[in-house]
């Protein structure tokens, strides 16, 4: 079972912060290995200088008071 198996919401948080940076819009599907790499991709679409940014982020879930936030 991956760490991602059955998550609604993932997004790019912080390492050293743990400050959440931005949520994926989409449902994560597949191996964590895919997840991760969409999710990392999808965000450097967003903005070709967030290559930078990606060394410092890592792809999580999202806890329940951050998915209350977002609704």
């Amino acid at each position: 079972m991956g760490k991602f198996e059955g998550i609604e919401k993932i997004g790019l948080r912080d390492k050293k912060t743990g400050k959440l940076k931005a949520v994926y819009p989409y449902k994560p599907e597949g191996a964590d290995d895919e997840i991760i790499k969409a999710v990392r991709d999808w965000y450097y679409q967003q903005n070709c200088s967030a290559e930078d940014e990606l060394l410092n982020l890592k792809v999580d879930f999202l806890t329940d008071n951050e998915i209350k936030s977002q609704n």
